[in-house]
């Protein structure tokens, strides 16, 4: 068997995904000529059908993140299909404990914990709520007791990190909502402007900031022509996901939309 080179998917996927492919291609050769499993860090939606991508048919793919719709997951590369417990791909789940009455948290402040703290974003996945106070996240099951001796504040707020069982793990709030626009292009800034209502000039301003990514890494242009599927996300407005495409009789395009708003985004519009 000769190695598989990582060019032959370039043209493919976009120039900025390219680390990307390399290091997927470099997993798929280890598993095929070493013929030992491998699991991989969280990897996001768009890291994942790359992953398959690479590996086509010649070999199989587990993934777990903590709850069946989890963004993030951790994946099992296999030669031989193997259906992997809970346990064997080393998610713990923590719930976050805080004087709920006195205090709020959110995803963001979490994030930004999580983040300075010195862990890389690979290492956790989803954190989740119930939209009632409640607050839990994923991470490798290697970092246990460094969440638990580390992690004591959440911004200005005391709290106290509990390792949990799987069957506490929540149902997490859905806070997307189903919203149809009418754009002149399918290029990013053109999408992203009408869902958001800032201008095209401000959401090129935007990327120009590197406030924008298109499926999970920054962009660098505002011209990229988006996809059915394709994740589109602001700071601090939110993001969206391309659903259907239909043209208008006047050659627009009228895109059905899924939208997450960032909670308490108070971004002037227009």
């Amino acid at each position: 068997m000769q190695k598989r080179q990582a060019s032959s998917f370039y043209p493919h996927f976009e120039q900025a995904e390219r680390p990307t492919i390399d290091y997927f291609v470099g997993l798929f050769n280890r598993l095929m000529f070493q013929q030992e499993p491998i699991l991989t860090d969280f990897l996001n939606p768009r890291e994942r059908s790359i992953l398959q991508t690479v590996v086509g048919g010649e070999a199989f793919l587990d993934e777990f993140g903590g709850f069946k719709q989890a963004e993030r997951k951790r994946v099992w590369l296999t030669s031989e299909w193997t259906s992997h417990q809970f346990d064997e791909f080393e998610v713990a789940p923590f719930e976050i404990k805080y004087p709920s009455k006195f205090a709020q948290l959110s995803h963001g402040a979490i994030m930004g914990t999580l983040a300075n703290a010195g862990i890389e974003l690979k290492s956790f996945g989803d954190i989740i709520t119930d939209g009632k106070g409640r607050w839990q996240f994923f991470a490798k099951a290697e970092l246990t007791d460094f969440f638990l001796d580390e992690i004591q504040r959440i911004g200005s707020t005391k709290v106290k990190l509990n390792l949990i069982d799987w069957k506490e793990v929540l149902t997490p709030e859905d806070e997307s909502v189903e919203d149809t626009i009418v754009a002149a292009s399918m290029r990013v800034d053109a999408i992203l402007a009408a869902a958001s209502k800032h201008s095209r000039k401000q959401i090129q301003e935007d990327v120009n900031s590197q406030l924008v990514k298109l499926n999970w890494h920054n962009l660098a242009e505002s011209n990229i022509i988006v996809n059915i599927g394709d994740v589109i996300s602001l700071r601090h407005f939110g993001r969206v996901q391309v659903m259907s495409v239909a043209t208008t009789k006047k050659g627009k395009f009228k895109v059905v939309l899924k939208l997450w708003r960032t909670k308490g985004h108070k971004r002037k519009i227009g």
